[in-house]
């Protein structure tokens, strides 16, 4: 459960804004997006690969 503790006379728009960075931090709606399809272990540690291949270009790419 996400708690906002809120200062005596807050904005309302400032602790929904404290509100919905706390949830995006839990990571529920990427867990959620997540288990709506299956995909396969193997599918999964081949996007990783290319990521990890991307990133290591980029980063060969700024030396």
């Amino acid at each position: 459960m996400i708690v906002v503790p809120l200062k005596e006379g807050e904005n309302i728009e400032k602790a929904l804004k404290k509100f919905k960075r706390k949830f995006e931090k839990t990571g529920i709606v990427k867990e959620l997006r997540s288990r709506q399809a299956f995909i396969k272990p193997s599918v999964v540690k081949r996007k990783q690969n290319m990521r990890a291949v991307y990133v290591q270009h980029l980063q060969q790419i700024e030396e």
